[in-house]
């Protein structure tokens, strides 16, 4: 029970956020993406739960993924699980259980995820550096799994700017959202450093491996999300920061989202182009399938920024083709892993080896 198993909160919460960012406004779709955000709040407390008891009684387990170059950066997902459900409570949550617990609730979920997610920034690259087995972890052994720890600052850029107008108006909201524009830069930059070793991997040494190529999903996350974060500052800076770098945020948020979304697009065919590939050559389903869901619903949520900030209809029709993509990589994700939890193979420990000949 590791900490990847936080992507399914991830996957789920994201459906329900990205799809009250739509364009459409169908009866009954409010209800629909809050009992999705419901589930997600449920699947957060269980595995909350879940983990602290494998903390309590398999510390060594723990510990080990800690220091296995493989496992770590799946502690951003603890963070962006935390932010992801926490956003979904004030964007769609408010509906059952009210403005003023979902704020309460969001701030408590935005400032634990917030404070895990730099942490992990941190933590996770130094262990990589210097205690996870010296020379163990080489440029050949990139994948995008490893920009993980460094996209959770950029959840809590996206997800911030939502708790500005709720406090006091002067220092407190101007902070929180030069707060959140730090958070971008950390995140942004970060990802500058890692993605071109993530890229150099893929194009040197070929393929990643069967089960890890829904991961090269993953580097859809940092870009779907910078250019959300962009769209929601020019969203909120007007009253916030002085005129002038407001008109500026409503600049960025154009000039910045359009070519990386472009970007985004790119990489969309090419991962899909590897994962077919992949399929083809029997990749079977494994807990990566789930990264073909919050890197999407990213990228769903960025576009409906960009619907908002240019007017054009073109990123509408974005955001519905790619939110219908999204919900049908989450019903198969979610159809899947409850399959492979109700017949024990996703929980089922490491067989033992076969006694070696006398």
């Amino acid at each position: 029970l590791g900490p990847n198993w936080y992507a399914c909160v991830m996957g789920t919460a994201i459906v329900a956020t990205a799809g009250a960012a739509l364009p459409l406004r169908l009866p009954g779709l409010g209800t629909a993406w809050a009992a999705v955000w419901a589930l997600s709040l449920v699947l957060l407390v269980v595995l909350l739960v879940a983990r602290a008891l494998h903390w309590a009684h398999h510390r060594d387990q723990a510990r080990a993924h800690l220091l296995d170059p493989s496992a770590a950066p799946f502690y951003g997902c603890l963070a962006m699980a935390l932010l992801a459900v926490g956003g979904g409570a004030l964007g769609v949550g408010r509906e059952w259980i009210g403005t003023g617990p979902a704020v309460a609730l969001d701030a408590v979920l935005f400032g634990a995820g917030t404070a895990v997610g730099l942490a992990a920034a941190v933590a996770v690259p130094y262990l990589m550096a210097v205690r996870q087995r010296p020379r163990a972890v080489e440029p050949g052994q990139a994948t995008p799994v490893w920009l993980l720890p460094l996209v959770a600052p950029m959840v809590s850029a996206a997800l911030g700017p939502a708790l500005v107008p709720y406090l006091p108006a002067g220092q407190a909201r101007a902070t929180l959202l030069l707060g959140c524009v730090a958070l971008f830069g950390l995140s942004l930059l970060a990802t500058f450093l890692m993605l071109p070793l993530v890229f150099a991997r893929l194009v040197t040494r070929g393929p990643l491996p069967l089960a890890l190529t829904p991961t090269l999903f993953l580097v859809l996350g940092p870009l779907g999300q910078s250019t959300t974060a962009v769209g929601r500052f020019a969203d909120v800076a007007p009253g916030v920061v002085p005129a002038p770098y407001a008109d500026g945020f409503r600049v960025l948020a154009v000039l910045y989202g359009v070519p990386v979304t472009g970007f985004a697009l790119l990489w969309l065919g090419l991962a899909t182009a590897h994962v077919v590939r992949a399929r083809r050559h029997g990749m079977g389903f494994s807990m990566t399938w789930w990264a073909f869901t919050f890197p999407v619903g990213t990228c769903v949520t960025g576009a409906a920024a960009l619907a908002r900030h240019t007017g054009l209809v073109v990123y509408d029709v974005l955001a519905v083709a790619l939110y219908a993509l999204l919900v049908g990589a989450w019903g198969v994700a979610a159809v899947r892993t409850a399959g492979g939890l109700l017949s024990g193979a996703l929980l089922a420990g490491p067989r033992p080896a076969p006694g070696a000949p006398r």
